[in-house]
């Protein structure tokens, strides 16, 4: 199962986050931050947890950002 990255980022924005806020909240770089959101780089547990807690989500509503339909090959 993948991470629903439209669905990351639409959440981010929609709280009027910036992605070199959210990267500075979650410890890491702009640059690192945007290849994650874009699916150029994994998402780690950690840093999903970090991010779900900066966007306010608590732990029943992690599965709002899982992909269900993802096709062989597909990020």
């Amino acid at each position: 199962m993948k991470f629903d990255l439209q669905r990351l980022k639409a959440e981010r924005v929609a709280q009027r986050i910036t992605q070199a806020e959210m990267a500075r909240k979650i410890g890491i770089s702009t640059n690192a931050y945007w290849r994650k959101e874009n699916g150029d780089r994994d998402i780690g547990m950690e840093e999903f947890v970090k991010i779900l807690q900066v966007l306010g989500f608590n732990k029943k509503q992690i599965s709002l950002f899982f992909a269900k339909n993802v096709h062989k090959g597909e990020r």
